[in-house]
């Protein structure tokens, strides 16, 4: 059965204290960490750049989740991959060129991924599921983190998974946005993989413990 991976995402940790939450995540047994591009224009929030992905990856042993909110990804893609990204996850919205930005980061050798925002159907990815290796469904409206989750990217989810499956493919299905242990076992039982936690982590008193806690919920409908 598929394993269950946790990511949390920095934009909920202290930016002063970047290295301490990159500890706190593998102390917590994380499988990725989870790190947003925001660019001020595609969703209205800035957040950092090429040079802080760098130093992440000098920092930290786990695969860095690189989530592009940005707009014409495929300008500046060869940067957040020669700064050490992992995973690459463009927005399907955000660009018009999306086999050309997947094919681009799988000849850097990273995992290619594709976002989605809520008001976006999973058939729009119809003509990529070849290009991916994984597919982010946004579960909040993109921009800021904190926000409650969108309670029908539940079934979204298994929409997607079920399209996808029906076309032969296999993308592993991201969940970004407002993800708690109140909603994770639904998550995962609807198909998630991976599932992307700011707030419930980095919020926690005991971010080590609220990892495994997810986790723990998550893989119980799975057990």
């Amino acid at each position: 059965m598929t394993k269950i991976r946790i990511a949390p995402s920095l934009l909920a940790a202290d930016f002063a204290r970047l290295a301490d939450a990159l500890g706190a995540a593998e102390q917590g047994g994380a499988d990725l960490v989870h790190v947003d591009v925001m660019d001020g224009h595609f969703v209205p929030n800035l957040t950092i750049g090429p040079p802080v992905v760098r130093a992440l990856r000098a920092a930290t042993r786990l695969a860095l989740d690189v989530h592009l909110m940005i707009e014409a990804p495929e300008k500046t893609l060869a940067e957040y991959l020669d700064a050490g990204a992992d995973w690459v996850s463009v927005h399907l919205e955000a660009t018009r060129h999306l086999q050309r930005c997947l094919s681009s980061i799988r000849s850097a050798g990273a995992r290619a991924g594709a976002a989605i925002n809520p008001a976006t159907p999973p058939h729009a990815l119809a003509a990529a599921w070849d290009d991916l290796d994984y597919v982010v469904v946004m579960s909040v409206n993109p921009g800021w983190g904190g926000q409650p989750f969108l309670p029908g990217s539940v079934e979204k989810v298994r929409r997607l998974c079920q399209e996808a499956s029906e076309a032969g493919a296999r993308p592993a299905v991201e969940v970004d946005g407002g993800v708690t242990e109140e909603n994770a076992a639904a998550l995962a039982k609807a198909g998630a993989e991976i599932l992307v936690a700011g707030t419930a982590i980095y919020g926690s008193s005991d971010p080590v413990a609220a990892i495994g806690r997810l986790r723990t919920v998550a893989e119980g409908v799975r057990a």
